[in-house]
């Protein structure tokens, strides 16, 4: 399986030009990347927007926090979810000032945020020493070539949260 999307271009409304609000919002982001990297961090920042408002925005925390997934999306979309109290960003843009990393990408993802927009890229992040472009390659190759032993035990319980799960009837779905 590739992650490489090979499928024809299509212009999206985001490749068709941001609008000046938008642009605003990756200013915001941009200047949120900068500010952290004169504070010591990382230079990546991120904003959420749903509706108009901007709902969470961050900073790279990742070396102050000693937290590798405090990745500046990630840290944004936890700012929006804790403040609208939902674990979903249904209807959410989420700005970047560099394009997400394969984890950012997934928490954006599993959030459910309708639209992204970034301004550098993953090549841009490689050639300032970032990990990026690797993780992409990495996940692209099978598990077996990877230098971290990803493997599946079987166990008798393996599907007992599973069941529990499917029979608990006050579940929150996600």
């Amino acid at each position: 399986m590739t992650l490489i999307d090979q499928s024809p271009i299509v212009q999206s409304p985001a490749e068709q030009g941001p609008t000046g609000q938008e642009q605003a919002w990756m200013e915001q982001a941009l200047d949120l990347a900068a500010a952290n990297v004169a504070a010591g961090g990382g230079p990546f920042g991120a904003v959420v927007v749903r509706d108009g408002l901007v709902l969470g925005r961050s900073g790279n925390r990742v070396t102050d926090s000693h937290d590798p997934t405090a990745h500046a999306e990630i840290m944004a979309i936890r700012v929006a979810c804790e403040k609208i109290q939902d674990f979903r960003l249904d209807g959410a843009l989420l700005i970047s000032s560099c394009e997400p990393c394969p984890m950012c990408l997934t928490a954006i993802l599993w959030a459910r945020v309708d639209r992204v927009l970034f301004a550098a890229d993953r090549y841009d992040a490689a050639t300032a020493g970032f990990d990026d472009l690797e993780f992409y390659r990495l996940l692209e190759r099978p598990r077996s070539t990877w230098s971290v032993p990803v493997a599946r035990i079987s166990h008798e319980k393996a599907q007992l949260p599973f069941e529990a799960w499917s029979a608990y009837a006050d579940r929150i779905d996600y």
